[in-house]
């Protein structure tokens, strides 16, 4: 699933097309994907034609565009959502959901998705920040993103730190790629509970998690496959760079020592067991 450095990519790119432009026409070729807004098919059309795309947003893995009747489109790619620019007359993708002609009449946004475990809707009023995302906490890369707030809030939970970096109300738009790389640069094991982070320890995790997001923005994100591309259709490179997620068996980068998979919330966790030890068993008394 694409986490936060994809879609940041694709919202730099709706920013650059799309921002600014009206919206001629609206095709939606699949109800699926606009199964989140309830008024149907036929509402999500009436509401977003006719309209201007004022802004280009994100909260985490959300997405909004705000539209001058102070509605939001609101997106989440899912698994193998697509947002592309295209020109008026190129193919249509095989998975082509949702047909957005721009008024220039040369352009069209398109929301392409093979699975389609992703979707968009039309946020009443949503334009600032749509009610339906208000809970989701900000990401590191926010500017009002509060440091102080996150490290107390780390450290008050017994749970393994990388189940608190995937929980969205503490952070938001950290996944399990971005969560290992950040776990292996910080030398920290996943398992470890937050109750037993030093506040200096959560300090330096967050400037990793930051240092990770912020490397895999300028190689356009992480693309495992053909299924996550920007609005040209680019890949992103960060795959090449990664030290820990996927490298089972390679040696790591730091010590030599062979990374290690283990099962995780029916994921999987990638870790140096010399750099990231597990934590050692308390006993009780």
């Amino acid at each position: 699933m694409p986490e936060l450095p994809e879609v940041e990519v694709v919202r730099r790119g709706l920013e650059a097309h799309v921002v600014g432009r009206g919206i001629d026409t609206v095709e939606v070729l699949h109800p699926r994907p606009v199964r989140r807004h309830l008024a149907g098919a036929d509402d999500f059309v009436a509401l977003t034609a006719g309209r201007r795309v004022l802004g280009a947003n994100r909260r985490g893995k959300y997405l909004w565009l705000p539209l001058d009747s102070g509605d939001a489109i609101l997106g989440h790619l899912g698994m193998s959502g697509q947002m592309l620019v295209q020109p008026v007359g190129a193919e249509d993708e095989r998975h082509l959901r949702v047909r957005f002609t721009l008024s220039d009449h040369a352009t069209e946004l398109r929301f392409v998705d093979q699975r389609m475990f992703g979707g968009l809707s039309v946020s009443p009023g949503g334009a600032d920040l749509p009610p339906e995302i208000a809970h989701i906490a900000r990401d590191p890369l926010d500017p009002l993103f509060d440091d102080d707030a996150f490290v107390a809030a780390v450290r008050r939970r017994a749970s393994g730190v990388k189940r608190i970096l995937l929980d969205q109300t503490v952070v938001s738009g950290v996944g399990n790629i971005y969560a290992d790389e950040a776990l292996w640069r910080a030398k920290v094991h996943g398992e470890r509970p937050g109750t037993r982070l030093r506040r200096l320890d959560v300090q330096r995790l967050l400037t990793d998690v930051r240092a990770v997001m912020e490397a895999a923005l300028g190689e356009g994100g992480t693309s495992f496959d053909a299924l996550y591309v920007d609005v040209n259709g680019e890949s992103g490179y960060f795959d090449r760079s990664l030290h820990a997620y996927g490298q089972e068996g390679r040696p790591c980068a730091r010590c030599g020592t062979p990374i290690v998979r283990m099962s995780f919330m029916n994921r999987s966790s990638y870790y140096c067991p010399v750099c990231q030890p597990k934590p050692r068993v308390r006993r009780s008394s």
